[in-house]
């Protein structure tokens, strides 16, 4: 991929236009477009201006690796010292600048997660199997086999499975 090209995807991932880069980068809006054009070089020190407002670096912007896209069940790594009765597998990890967590967590009848306290982010949860009943600042919310919850990180919350069978949760936590 050429360098224009690789710019111009990084600036539309972060939905700016060429004039906002530009505005940001102090640059003009007609460098913008010759560079994605491939029409004009940057400096080094302009080009490390453009990618730090971009949200990247140049060992990031100009390495070749492939990021990894399959993650393996066996790769999954656990959680330890949970209660009894709660499994957690975290489903990726030693990925870089990941955005969220994502986790699998099993809750046997009668077990439950320890409170979270108040964090940023943001919280979703789909069920699996089973059923589960959530707590947002000792409000219970339930949810049954094929539903999925979503909520703001800043409240204390925990998950408890009432049930007579295991509960399985696919949890993602943004990380922002």
């Amino acid at each position: 991929m050429k360098l224009g090209s690789k710019i111009k995807r990084l600036r539309l991932a972060k939905g700016y236009t060429q004039e906002e880069l530009a505005d940001r980068c102090d640059l003009s809006r007609s460098f913008i477009s010759q560079l994605e054009s491939d029409k004009v070089s940057p400096s080094v020190e302009t080009l490390e201006r453009i990618l730090r407002v971009l949200g990247t670096d140049l060992k990031h912007f100009f390495s070749e690796e492939q990021k990894k896209i399959i993650f393996k069940k066996n790769e999954r790594v656990p959680v330890y010292e949970l209660p009894k009765g709660v499994k957690m597998e975290i489903l990726m990890d030693a990925v870089e600048d990941k955005e969220f967590d994502a986790k699998i967590v099993e809750l046997e009848p009668g077990a439950q997660t320890e409170p979270e306290e108040y964090h940023d982010g943001d919280e979703f949860g789909y069920v699996i199997q089973g059923g589960v009943e959530l707590y947002i600042d000792g409000k219970k919310y339930k949810a049954n086999e094929g539903d999925c919850f979503y909520y703001s990180g800043d409240c204390v919350h925990y998950l408890r499975n009432p049930g007579k069978e295991k509960a399985i949760i696919l949890w993602i936590q943004t990380l922002s």
